[in-house]
């Protein structure tokens, strides 16, 4: 199962640890299709789609998986109690991390902050 969502989906702990090692920027969403994680995915993939983020991977994966606990279990998120836990990996290791609802200027200033050019 995957989410209804116009990003790229990791789907596997193996998809996402191959991903992290090779690209030095990306956000993964990890979530439901719910009203705190819809918001999210929309942005980010409005954020794709600018351009103005093109240094960024940006990717979804289903919370509910058990390959989900390769970001559950992370210690950055472990005291999280809402969806979605949002990570920001650079150059492999977690940049920074956050969990429910986030606005537009929230995630553009994690990623300006943890990404820039």
């Amino acid at each position: 199962m995957t989410l209804q969502t116009n990003l790229k989906h990791v789907e596997t702990a193996d998809e996402l640890n191959r991903l992290i090692a090779e690209k030095e920027n990306v956000m993964v969403c990890c979530g439901r299709m719910g009203p705190m994680c819809v918001p999210v995915y929309g942005i980010m993939e409005d954020l794709e789609k600018s351009g103005d983020y093109d240094h960024v991977v940006f990717r979804d994966m289903l919370f509910d998986s058990p390959e989900a606990a390769v970001i559950r279990d992370l210690p950055e998120c472990r005291s999280f109690r809402g969806l979605p836990f949002t990570v920001y990996y650079k150059n492999g290791n977690v940049a920074a991390a956050t969990s429910s609802i986030q606005n537009q200027p929230q995630i553009t200033s994690i990623l300006d902050e943890q990404f820039a050019q």
